[in-house]
């Protein structure tokens, strides 16, 4: 994909009302169009209080300006900000002047394109602006900055440093098919190999615990109607969310809330309760149940502990096999038992009180272990990854795999260089230096405008 050669404009701040507003204007050359606007040729890098003229001469508004010549900018062209006030009328005239003035209206995240396309900032750096922007805990954001900084770009192009030394070992050994590759050499690829494989497990737990930072855990409570799902909800987000009732099937919708467990952002979705009813309303209940269950990362099946739980098997019914699962067995203050975490090498049993709180700390730890959340992974070495990250990745582990699997004969090393080639492949793919255009359509599709 080529950058355009065209000048763009958009406003990069949020609709609405606010005390400042930005017009954002990325082209080749900006200086005529800054002499039009602001009429003057701006000083480089210097904040500049401005009337911004429209295409009359006629003064719309007074606010700074600030012209970065390219290369030494966001996009890597020239670049003018125009920082008005925060009008919706304001902004739209001021636009509306910029592209009177010959420039036209910036495609969603195409600031951002024409820096990775200008070798500003890698595709990992590009994503992690919009990642940046839709953080919703503060270990999101440090996490997103980070890869914004370029740690996860560092962390990749490393790996691929030490594949490609790793290539130029087998490589050379096939260049010379005269001479038997030895022992000695087959340990060596084999001890490098390991060694990558190390590194490359170190980078993919990382990156599923920032996917879990970023995507969040999307956590459905399942049970029979009065079991106390929807007091769960209450004492879980700290707020009276649902309405709770001594009246089987209260609850006739779904209810959701999210809220943050050690950084990591909990989908809670509270349901209909799962019985057999000729109400057509609660009908319709059960039906989005069944429908959350489906989309459910973690389902939490409830019970009431003081009950014979021979609900558990019409219930499960409704679950996919597939599915992580905690039961939780509630009401435990009508027994006055003790809150605590049961195992078996399948299951794992919690009980608790929805009406006291008593438990529900061990509730949520526990999601957050059984979802894959590391406490000592929190923090610096997590990576903000994306599903494409993940994918890549694993199709990078499975050509590691079977590159391992070739280096015991000698016959084989050339589909051993083939699996090192194909893993170096899927990792460039992700910085962006093997990605095909249709991708980067995508991506950047869901970017703002202005950004």
């Amino acid at each position: 994909m080529q950058a355009n050669t065209d000048t763009i404009a958009a406003i990069a701040t949020p609709p609405g009302r606010g005390g400042i507003g930005v017009v954002r204007i990325s082209g080749k050359s900006l200086l005529n169009l800054a002499q039009t606007l602001l009429g003057n040729a701006p000083k480089p890098r210097h904040a500049q209080l401005s009337c911004f003229y429209d295409a009359d001469g006629y003064a719309i508004d007074q606010g700074i300006a600030l012209y970065f010549p390219g290369p030494h900018s966001y996009t890597g062209e020239d670049v003018l900000e125009l920082q008005g006030h925060g009008g919706p009328a304001v902004m739209n005239l001021l636009l509306a002047c910029c592209l009177r003035a010959g420039a036209r209206l910036a495609q969603p995240g195409e600031f951002t394109l024409r820096a990775y396309l200008n070798n500003k900032i890698d595709l990992i750096q590009a994503e992690s602006v919009v990642d940046l922007i839709a953080a919703n805990t503060h270990e999101a954001v440090r996490c997103a900055v980070h890869s914004l900084q370029g740690r996860f770009s560092s962390r990749i192009h490393q790996l691929v440093q030490l594949l490609i030394a790793l290539r130029m070992l087998v490589e050379a050994a096939l260049d010379f098919p005269e001479e038997e590759i030895d022992a000695v050499q087959t340990r060596q690829i084999t001890w490098q190999l390991e060694q990558i494989e190390v590194q490359l497990e170190q980078i993919l737990l990382a990156a599923r615990q920032g996917s879990l930072l970023q995507e969040g855990i999307r956590v459905v409570l399942v049970g029979a109607p009065n079991v106390g799902k929807s007091s769960l909800l209450n004492q879980l987000v700290e707020e009276e969310a649902a309405i709770v009732t001594e009246v089987p099937g209260t609850t006739r919708d779904t209810i959701a809330r999210t809220v943050a467990i050690s950084g990591v952002p909990i989908h809670i979705i509270d349901t209909a309760g799962l019985r057999e009813t000729s109400d057509m309303v609660e009908r319709k209940g059960i039906e989005r149940t069944i429908a959350e269950i489906d989309r459910a990362n973690l389902i939490l099946q409830v019970f009431d502990s003081n009950q014979a739980n021979d609900a558990a098997d019409p219930i499960q019914r409704y679950i996919p096999p597939d599915k992580l699962q905690l039961t939780v067995f509630n009401k435990i203050d009508l027994s006055d038992e003790l809150p605590r975490i049961e195992e078996t090498e399948q299951q794992s049993f919690i009980y608790l009180s929805a009406k006291t709180g008593t438990g529900i700390d061990l509730l949520r730890q526990k999601i957050l272990s059984v979802a894959g959340w590391q406490l000592n992974q929190a923090g610096e070495g997590v990576i903000m990854a994306r599903q494409r990250h993940l994918e890549a990745l694993i199709k990078t582990h499975v050509h590691l795999a079977s590159a391992k699997a070739l280096t015991q004969t000698e016959a084989h090393f050339e589909l051993l260089a083939e699996e090192l080639r194909l893993a170096q492949r899927a990792l460039s793919a992700i910085t962006g230096q093997f990605t095909a255009d249709d991708l980067l359509g995508e991506i950047f599709s869901h970017f703002c405008i202005g950004k």
